[in-house]
Protein backbone atom coordinates (compact mmCIF):
# COMPACT_ATOMS: atom_id res chain seq x y z
CA UNK A 1 0.00 0.00 0.00
CA UNK A 2 2.87 2.36 0.79
CA UNK A 3 4.91 1.09 -2.21
CA UNK A 4 7.65 -0.47 -0.11
CA UNK A 5 9.50 -3.61 -1.15
CA UNK A 6 9.17 -6.30 1.50
CA UNK A 7 11.37 -9.42 1.35
CA UNK A 8 9.99 -12.82 2.37
CA UNK A 9 12.49 -15.70 2.35
CA UNK A 10 10.80 -19.10 2.04
CA UNK A 11 11.48 -22.75 1.30
CA UNK A 12 9.42 -25.18 -0.73
CA UNK A 13 9.71 -28.92 -0.17
CA UNK A 14 9.30 -30.39 -3.64
CA UNK A 15 7.93 -33.85 -2.84
CA UNK A 16 5.01 -32.76 -0.64
CA UNK A 17 4.83 -29.21 -2.15
CA UNK A 18 4.89 -27.74 1.35
CA UNK A 19 5.89 -24.08 1.83
CA UNK A 20 7.76 -22.73 4.86
CA UNK A 21 8.00 -18.97 5.40
CA UNK A 22 11.19 -17.79 7.08
CA UNK A 23 10.31 -14.21 8.01
CA UNK A 24 9.42 -10.80 6.62
CA UNK A 25 11.66 -7.72 6.43
CA UNK A 26 11.88 -4.45 4.53
CA UNK A 27 15.67 -4.29 5.04
CA UNK A 28 17.06 -7.83 5.22
CA UNK A 29 20.77 -8.28 5.88
CA UNK A 30 23.00 -11.30 5.55
CA UNK A 31 22.95 -11.80 9.32
CA UNK A 32 19.14 -11.64 9.43
CA UNK A 33 18.81 -14.19 6.60
CA UNK A 34 21.32 -16.52 8.33
CA UNK A 35 19.29 -16.29 11.56
CA UNK A 36 16.12 -17.17 9.67
CA UNK A 37 17.95 -20.24 8.32
CA UNK A 38 18.90 -21.24 11.87
CA UNK A 39 15.23 -21.00 12.86
CA UNK A 40 14.11 -23.26 9.99
CA UNK A 41 14.70 -26.64 11.74
CA UNK A 42 12.11 -25.65 14.37
CA UNK A 43 9.55 -25.27 11.58
CA UNK A 44 10.48 -28.55 9.89
CA UNK A 45 10.63 -30.63 13.10
CA UNK A 46 11.78 -34.20 12.39
CA UNK A 47 11.78 -33.81 8.59
CA UNK A 48 14.87 -31.56 8.65
CA UNK A 49 17.09 -34.61 9.14
CA UNK A 50 16.04 -36.05 5.76
CA UNK A 51 16.96 -33.00 3.69
CA UNK A 52 19.99 -33.37 1.45
CA UNK A 53 20.15 -30.50 -1.03
CA UNK A 54 19.46 -26.75 -0.98
CA UNK A 55 19.14 -24.84 -4.24
CA UNK A 56 19.29 -21.09 -3.74
CA UNK A 57 19.58 -18.04 -5.94
CA UNK A 58 22.60 -15.75 -6.09
CA UNK A 59 21.24 -12.88 -3.99
CA UNK A 60 23.95 -11.14 -1.95
CA UNK A 61 21.87 -11.61 1.19
CA UNK A 62 22.70 -15.32 1.10
CA UNK A 63 26.12 -15.04 2.72
CA UNK A 64 28.68 -17.66 3.71
CA UNK A 65 27.02 -17.77 7.16
CA UNK A 66 23.74 -18.76 5.50
CA UNK A 67 25.46 -21.55 3.57
CA UNK A 68 27.31 -22.68 6.72
CA UNK A 69 24.00 -23.26 8.52
CA UNK A 70 22.99 -25.85 5.92
CA UNK A 71 26.41 -27.40 5.31
CA UNK A 72 26.74 -27.88 9.07
CA UNK A 73 23.51 -29.90 8.94
CA UNK A 74 24.88 -32.08 6.12
CA UNK A 75 22.90 -30.36 3.35
CA UNK A 76 24.66 -29.55 0.07
CA UNK A 77 24.15 -25.94 -1.08
CA UNK A 78 23.89 -25.27 -4.82
CA UNK A 79 23.53 -21.82 -6.39
CA UNK A 80 21.27 -21.39 -9.39
CA UNK A 81 22.92 -20.26 -12.62
CA UNK A 82 22.84 -16.47 -13.17
CA UNK A 83 19.68 -15.17 -14.86
CA UNK A 84 18.01 -18.58 -14.98
CA UNK A 85 14.53 -18.41 -13.41
CA UNK A 86 13.65 -21.89 -14.68
CA UNK A 87 16.45 -23.39 -12.57
CA UNK A 88 14.30 -22.90 -9.48
CA UNK A 89 10.90 -23.29 -11.07
CA UNK A 90 9.17 -24.64 -7.96
CA UNK A 91 9.98 -21.47 -6.02
CA UNK A 92 9.02 -19.28 -8.98
CA UNK A 93 5.71 -21.13 -9.25
CA UNK A 94 4.91 -20.55 -5.58
CA UNK A 95 5.74 -16.84 -5.84
CA UNK A 96 3.41 -16.50 -8.82
CA UNK A 97 0.65 -18.45 -7.10
CA UNK A 98 0.96 -16.42 -3.88
CA UNK A 99 0.81 -13.20 -5.87
CA UNK A 100 -2.18 -14.20 -8.01
CA UNK A 101 -4.23 -15.83 -5.26
CA UNK A 102 -3.29 -13.67 -2.29
CA UNK A 103 -1.20 -10.50 -2.35
CA UNK A 104 -2.65 -9.03 -5.57
CA UNK A 105 -6.06 -9.03 -3.89
CA UNK A 106 -5.10 -7.47 -0.55
CA UNK A 107 -3.67 -4.06 0.30
CA UNK A 108 -0.96 -4.74 2.85
CA UNK A 109 0.01 -1.91 5.16
CA UNK A 110 3.32 -3.16 6.49
CA UNK A 111 5.58 -6.03 7.45
CA UNK A 112 3.39 -7.34 10.25
CA UNK A 113 0.27 -7.34 8.10
CA UNK A 114 2.08 -9.07 5.19
CA UNK A 115 3.49 -11.65 7.60
CA UNK A 116 0.01 -12.43 8.90
CA UNK A 117 -1.49 -12.62 5.42
CA UNK A 118 1.27 -14.85 4.00
CA UNK A 119 1.32 -17.11 7.05
CA UNK A 120 -2.39 -17.70 6.66
CA UNK A 121 -2.02 -18.24 2.91
CA UNK A 122 0.87 -20.70 3.43
CA UNK A 123 -1.31 -22.59 5.93
CA UNK A 124 -4.10 -22.72 3.35
CA UNK A 125 -1.62 -23.79 0.64
CA UNK A 126 -0.19 -26.58 2.81
CA UNK A 127 -3.39 -27.91 4.38
CA UNK A 128 -6.31 -27.20 2.04
CA UNK A 129 -5.30 -26.14 -1.49
CA UNK A 130 -5.40 -29.05 -3.97
CA UNK A 131 -2.24 -29.70 -6.00
CA UNK A 132 -2.51 -31.27 -9.44
CA UNK A 133 0.80 -33.13 -9.07
CA UNK A 134 -0.41 -34.66 -5.79
CA UNK A 135 -3.62 -36.08 -7.23
CA UNK A 136 -5.68 -33.04 -6.15
CA UNK A 137 -4.63 -33.57 -2.52
CA UNK A 138 -3.26 -30.82 -0.25
CA UNK A 139 0.45 -30.88 0.64
CA UNK A 140 0.03 -31.94 4.28
CA UNK A 141 -2.12 -34.95 3.39
CA UNK A 142 0.81 -36.50 1.49
CA UNK A 143 2.92 -36.39 4.64
CA UNK A 144 0.56 -38.81 6.35
CA UNK A 145 0.73 -41.35 3.52
CA UNK A 146 3.00 -44.35 3.79
CA UNK A 147 6.14 -43.78 1.75
CA UNK A 148 6.69 -46.42 -0.96
CA UNK A 149 9.98 -48.29 -1.12
CA UNK A 150 10.99 -46.65 -4.37
CA UNK A 151 9.84 -43.91 -6.72
CA UNK A 152 7.36 -45.05 -9.35
CA UNK A 153 8.00 -42.26 -11.84
CA UNK A 154 6.32 -38.93 -12.58
CA UNK A 155 3.23 -40.41 -14.25
CA UNK A 156 2.47 -42.95 -11.52
CA UNK A 157 -0.51 -42.15 -9.30
CA UNK A 158 1.59 -42.31 -6.11
CA UNK A 159 4.51 -40.26 -7.44
CA UNK A 160 4.26 -37.64 -4.69
CA UNK A 161 7.06 -39.29 -2.72
CA UNK A 162 10.64 -38.79 -3.83
CA UNK A 163 13.83 -38.69 -1.82
CA UNK A 164 13.55 -35.33 -0.13
CA UNK A 165 16.26 -32.92 -1.14
CA UNK A 166 16.20 -29.27 -0.25
CA UNK A 167 16.16 -26.54 -2.81
CA UNK A 168 16.62 -22.91 -1.93
CA UNK A 169 13.26 -21.89 -1.94
CA UNK A 170 12.48 -25.55 -2.72
CA UNK A 171 13.18 -29.28 -2.40
CA UNK A 172 13.54 -31.43 -5.51
CA UNK A 173 13.57 -35.02 -6.64
CA UNK A 174 16.88 -36.82 -7.35
CA UNK A 175 16.74 -36.15 -11.10
CA UNK A 176 16.93 -32.40 -10.40
CA UNK A 177 20.36 -32.76 -8.80
CA UNK A 178 21.99 -33.71 -12.10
Amino acid sequence: MFLKRIHVPFLVEIAPREVHLAGVSTHPTGAWVAQQARNLPMDLDQRAAGLQLLLRDRDTKFTAAFDAVFTGAGIDVIKTPPRAPRANSFAERWVGTARRECTDRILTVGERHLSTVLTEYARHHNQHRPHRSLGQQPARSTLRRRRPDRCQGPTAPDSAWFDQRIFAGSLAEPSMRA
